[in-house]
């Protein structure tokens, strides 16, 4: 069966800057493909689009499981929307590590948002990728924001490495936590709370506000013997309630005094040239093991070499030398011995 030809990338490109939502939605599926005329397509449609505009936000969002970071993104995005701002919300959800699907329950999540005329939200597989966040996802940022969408919220499944991976391509991150002090303070990750810029203790609201008071107070004093993400901003904790709206505009108020802060020492547009530098190291590297489980004579070596390492004749790195000594052999026209 015939497949479809890919779009045309310079019609598609001045749709997305025209506005157009089905034709962002199809030029995300189409980054997100694995088809080569597909990533061949997508190269240039980003290439048209390139440079963007500067004046966007990035916000990553993650939290333990029962936080409610689909409750605070939905009133948090309402409120800029009123505001007069556009939002897409790239949520990454978990796939099934068994049949890939994955569970894309956000817009039913986030009903009122996902109606209203100036957001955007778009449900990603997050797929074998570590940490949770599509492989794509730094493109996906970049063809909201060249659709005329000033604010993209990041939500992570919030689990393994997620912290990390959104940190890394965000211009801020939010960590979202649920009331409680004292001993549960032991059971959140020191590397999670290390990266985040703004702390949010949700659930501040009935017989949960003592309790949220108490935990903003308990995060304080912790972050006091923690380094701060960046020497130019020390990393702010407050109560929040998703549910009745209290506290949600005072978290944009604090990401506001945040990008000010940033850009006064130069560090935002430095931030963001270093994480742009990472995204090209990392596609480097996933497009060399790519390449690497493509080459027919890694195919050919690779199940009795994986047997040597599972009956402990080999050691992994030695090995692994041994397959890459033959895969840039043969890449560059030597002999693969």
């Amino acid at each position: 069966m015939t497949q479809p030809r890919p779009p045309d990338p310079a019609a598609l490109a001045a749709a997305i800057r025209a506005g157009d939502r089905r034709a962002l939605a199809r030029a995300i599926t189409l980054v997100e493909s694995a088809r080569l005329d597909h990533r061949e397509a997508a190269e240039a449609l980003l290439g048209a689009l390139l440079p963007g505009p500067q004046g966007s936000m990035r916000l990553g969002i993650s939290g333990v499981p029962g936080v409610g970071k689909s409750t605070f993104i939905e009133a948090f995005g309402l409120h800029l929307a009123g505001r007069g701002h556009r939002i897409a919300v790239l949520a990454v959800d978990p796939s099934s590590r068994r049949g890939g699907g994955s569970i894309l329950g956000d817009k039913t999540r986030m009903g009122e948002l996902a109606r209203h005329p100036a957001a955007f939200i778009r449900p990603s597989p997050a797929g074998g990728t570590l940490g949770g966040v599509a492989r794509r996802t730094r493109e996906t940022m970049l063809l909201c924001e060249a659709a005329g969408f000033d604010v993209v919220l990041v939500e992570t499944v919030g689990i393994g490495q997620s912290e990390t991976a959104v940190a890394d391509m965000v211009d801020m991150f939010l960590l979202l936590l649920l009331p409680g002090g004292g001993d549960e303070l032991q059971g959140i990750k020191k590397g999670a709370v290390e990266l985040a810029d703004l702390i949010l203790v949700n659930k501040a609201d009935g017989e949960f506000a003592g309790a949220a008071r108490r935990a903003v107070a308990d995060y304080r004093s912790a972050l006091r013997l923690l380094r701060p993400p960046s020497p130019h901003w020390r990393a702010e904790v407050a109560a929040v309630s998703a549910l009745t709206g209290a506290g949600i505009g005072k978290v944009w108020e604090t990401a506001q005094r945040y990008r000010r802060a940033m850009e006064a020492a130069g560090a935002f547009a430095r931030r963001r040239a270093e994480q742009a530098r990472a995204a090209l190291w990392a596609e480097i590297g996933e497009g060399l093991l790519e390449r690497l489980r493509q080459s027919p004579e890694i195919a050919r070596r690779l199940p009795g070499i994986e047997a040597e390492v599972e009956a402990g004749r080999a050691a992994p790195t030695v090995a692994a030398r041994r397959l890459l000594d033959a895969f840039l052999r043969r890449e560059g026209g030597g002999d693969p011995a």
